[in-house]
């Protein structure tokens, strides 16, 4: 069977994955990418000339659905429990630089 992946390759993969593979896991990582790479083969090799392309397995579609507001001015009721109190419709908390 012919070589496409070189061992450099694998090397550099390693490395950008900062990974320290031993000589045995580098032929393993080597040997399943070969056979990743047969198998996209096999799959190059259907015809799928009649088929249409498509981005999604199933139908989708953009749901729009109109804005409701759910809480509504329950601001005072939060600000109201600041430990600190609120100034100018804000939370006030202790100095932080001095």
């Amino acid at each position: 069977m012919e070589q496409r992946i070189a061992p450099e390759t694998i090397e550099q993969i390693a490395l950008l994955a900062r990974l320290e593979l031993s000589q045995e896991e580098k032929r393993q990582v080597r040997e399943d990418g070969e056979r990743m790479l047969g198998y996209m083969d096999i799959l190059n090799e259907l015809d799928t000339s009649s088929m249409e392309p498509m981005s999604y397995v199933e139908p989708a579609a953009n749901v729009f659905r109109e804005d409701v507001l759910k809480n509504p001015d329950g601001r005072e009721a939060l600000l109201a429990g600041a430990p600190g109190g609120v100034k100018n419709g804000a939370v006030r908390v202790p100095r932080a630089v001095e």
